[in-house]
């Protein structure tokens, strides 16, 4: 039964990274480009359109469940020393994007989208998109190193686990 919940909470560790990594490129590559095209004015046209939900409905809950269930996948499968390092090493890194992203993302997201041009000039929002842009590319690697690492976590864990059932 322990062997079946550290196999689930690594399927789930494993599963809400990959969600968040898919999220995090299809931002990059189709949401971003449509809202810095033209800051400052993009920036407004954004905000019109993420009324209802936006990045920030989405990716910290989801992170936060990420940190809980990578917490769950190594402590379930502490055993597993081959896998043991490999799911730390992704926790670091999921723990390592949420910091990023909460000291250097979240107040720039206060300073376009809640602030935007009633506080600051355009070039201020200018600078200012392009250091969360720069800034976005180290999340995006993180979150990638991030899933590499418990995707081979996950491998080794499974092998360690098939060998234990081979031996019953």
């Amino acid at each position: 039964m322990k062997k079946l919940i550290a196999n689930s909470f690594m399927i789930a560790y494993l599963w809400i990274t990959m969600i968040l990594l898919g999220a995090f490129v299809l931002e990059v590559f189709m949401v971003y480009p449509n809202i810095f095209h033209d800051v400052p004015h993009s920036l407004n046209t954004a905000m019109d359109f993420l009324k209802v939900a936006s990045p920030h409905t989405f990716f910290p809950p989801l992170g936060f469940v990420s940190w809980l269930t990578g917490l769950g996948a190594l402590i379930m499968s502490w055993k597993v020393k081959p896998a043991r390092y490999w799911i730390l090493a992704s926790i670091l890194m999921m723990i390592l994007l949420g910091i990023i992203s909460m000291v250097f993302e979240w107040p720039r997201n206060e300073i376009m989208f809640i602030e935007g041009e009633l506080v600051h000039s355009a070039a201020y929002l200018k600078q200012v998109a392009r250091e969360f842009l720069m800034i976005n590319w180290l999340r995006v690697f993180l979150n990638t190193v991030g899933a590499v690492f418990v995707f081979v976590g996950y491998l080794k864990f499974y092998h360690a686990l098939s060998l234990s059932r081979d031996k019953k």
